[in-house]
């Protein structure tokens, strides 16, 4: 085996610079096959083959995609290497076994951290339809080399491009809830300033909590400072103080929120229930942020004022913004323009369609959210069988949108304030819509998914 260098194993002394310092050391990927490179995969050794199922495996784990996925493609390859796999799949770690007719080989990969990117997922989906049609004659060399490619991949943005991504999704965002143009305007500056702090605090790879603290306290302080502005040129009623919400919309997580459902429908529970833990820590962090701020800047998150249109009008208006919100958060995950328009096509019908469910009073909150995830599965299905795209990195912007981040936020501030009879009312009526968005997704899947449908 090759030795390692010293900046990714432990620090020499405490006084050691610590910027190349790794907690979770690289894998020499390389290193884990000996083959000519002539002979086929299938003729390797049991280890080789298996480092190659693990690659995989870990490679789309932390692309966001689920355990039920990342089983799939796994398994896939396995049978394509003449093997058997079982693996046990979490948030940030896989624990497999790979066996053959004469012997077994057990392996436990992590990941340093979790996030999203749906353009490597796509990717990676390619490569196992293209191995398991043509990968016969693929050597261990050759896999790994197209491996290298997909993991060399740099993201698509920019942090300014990410942050102007951010600032569409939350002032369309803000519109959907309720808000006017001073709302829009001010989550705008504010959501886009603090996703580009974010991002590039990712790209240092600073730790999750201080990455969701600071840029959701500068979102809202941001979001303030573009209020008290506005209204040094033109007198604004102080319930536009309540946009300031959505200027943190931006760091709902949606890609564990809903792959924890889908998971759990599956049994995977480890995987699900840690996403879903995940989930709620994120959720929670992000609005004890928001109600700290709030209480030094004496913001409160009144109703929005009431919008003068007609409900012809307000429909009109709720398409393109249910676009442009799907379309800026497709694009914080790292979609194609392509991919995030197609995506953004499918949350505006399926959005638009549960905000005049409930407008009409046709049926509940809850019920419409599960009506409209499912409308989105559907054409998630549909589209995927002539584009190609994983469903789930359609599926799962076109509903983020229907995440009730403003019921969740009005939850926390009461609570905060001890009002737990109101804070309970906020929760409840969150939880309700919440549930029902993968319980949508989970029915479209029975529908259009042989695969799925069948526990094995």
């Amino acid at each position: 085996m090759r030795k390692l260098p010293i900046e990714q194993g432990q620090p020499k002394s405490d006084n050691e610079d610590l910027s190349n310092y790794r907690h979770h050391m690289a894998i020499h990927w390389h290193d884990f096959y000996s083959s000519d490179n002539v002979t086929p995969a299938q003729k390797a050794n049991l280890v080789e083959r298996s480092t190659i199922v693990g690659r995989i495996g870990i490679m789309m784990l932390a692309c966001g995609t689920g355990a039920w996925r990342v089983r799939d493609s796994m398994n896939v390859v396995s049978q394509k290497l003449n093997m058997t796999c079982s693996a046990d799949i979490g948030l940030v770690s896989i624990e497999y076994t790979c066996m053959d007719a004469n012997n077994s080989y057990t392996q436990a990969l992590s990941l340093p951290n979790t996030g999203v990117n749906t353009t490597k997922l796509n990717a990676l989906e390619s490569f196992v339809k293209e191995f398991d049609q043509r990968g016969d004659h693929w050597t261990v060399g050759e896999i790994h080399k197209r491996l290298d490619v997909i993991h060399r991949m740099k993201g698509n943005y920019s942090p300014l491009q990410v942050g102007l991504a951010a600032a569409l999704a939350c002032s369309a965002f803000v519109f959907l809830l309720g808000g006017g143009p001073i709302e829009m305007i001010c989550s705008f500056f504010g959501a886009g300033i603090g996703n580009y702090v974010r991002r590039k605090m990712i790209d240092r790879k600073l730790t999750l909590f201080a990455c969701l603290a600071t840029s959701v306290a500068v979102a809202c302080v941001i979001y303030v400072m573009a209020l008290k502005l506005l209204n040094m040129g033109i007198s604004l009623n102080p319930r536009h103080e309540a946009g300031y919400i959505g200027a943190m919309l931006f760091v709902i997580p949606g890609f564990p929120f809903i792959t924890s459902g889908l998971d759990l429908s599956k049994l995977d529970m480890r995987s699900g229930l840690e996403r879903l833990a995940y989930a709620v820590m994120i959720i929670i962090v992000a609005t004890l942020v928001g109600w700290l701020v709030a209480m030094l800047v004496h913001l409160k998150p009144e109703n929005f004022e009431p919008l003068a249109l007609s409900p012809l009008m307000l429909f009109l208006l709720r398409l393109p913004a249910s676009f442009c919100g799907v379309f800026g958060f497709s694009i914080m995950f790292n979609s194609t323009p392509k991919m995030a328009a197609t995506a953004g096509v499918i949350g505006a019908i399926a959005n638009t369609l549960r905000l005049e469910l409930v407008d009409y009073n046709v049926m509940p909150a809850g019920a419409a959210a599960f009506l409209g995830a499912l409308t989105a599965g559907i054409l998630a299905s549909f589209v995927r069988d002539r584009l190609g795209y994983p469903r789930i990195s359609l599926t799962v912007p076109a509903i983020v949108i229907m995440v009730p981040g403003l019921y969740l936020y009005r939850a926390m501030y009461n609570m905060g304030l001890t009002s737990i009879s109101v804070g309970a009312l906020w929760i409840t009526k969150a939880l309700l819509i919440i549930v029902f968005l993968p319980l949508g997704l989970i029915a479209a899947r029975i529908l259009g998914d042989p695969k799925w449908r069948h526990t094995s």
